[in-house]
């Protein structure tokens, strides 16, 4: 049984590498923030404004807890998702690999574009992104695994660092 679970900042590239290490590694795919999407109906960032961030918080931890329990799978979390004690402590007992994919504000800027729906980067996105990063890296690098900086690497050098680590 194998369950890669990938954390990190918005731009760190979880869904992009994820999706293409379930691929070589042949195991099924998840990204929570689009199963999150699937199930509400509505973007995320719909989420946040109608039904406030709390909610939304409290779909995610649910939806953590359902793909906890999934076996042959690779997981994307939304960046905020192990964020809470409850969620760290699913993943810390979860026998899940974490990976942390550690990105630099200067590599995650043009991938997040910082024009697109990203509700908690509202008024200066590079600037909230720095603060919640800066915020949130702590409990990436206790909840990891293993870490990568994924600054100056192709998505095929950071699965070679995944496929290495989980060997």
């Amino acid at each position: 049984m194998k369950r890669v679970v990938l954390i990190g900042a918005p731009g760190s590239g979880k869904s992009t590498v994820g999706a293409a290490l379930a691929k070589v590694m042949a195991l099924d795919f998840i990204d929570t923030d689009q199963l999150i999407e699937e199930r509400e109906g509505k973007a995320i960032t719909d989420i946040f404004v109608v039904d406030g961030e709390p909610h939304f918080r409290a779909i995610e931890l649910e939806t953590l807890k359902h793909v906890l329990t999934l076996k042959d799978v690779v997981i994307s979390l939304g960046g905020g998702a192990p964020i809470s004690d409850q969620a760290q402590q699913l993943i810390n007992s979860s026998e899940s690999t974490v990976i942390f994919l550690d990105v630099s504000l200067a590599t995650a800027a043009p991938r997040v574009g910082f024009n697109r729906d990203r509700p908690l980067l509202l008024g200066n996105p590079r600037a909230q992104w720095q603060a919640l990063s800066d915020k949130r890296r702590p409990i990436y690098e206790a909840l990891a695994d293993v870490s990568i900086k994924v600054d100056d690497m192709s998505v095929e050098a950071i699965i070679s660092e995944i496929e290495k680590s989980l060997a």
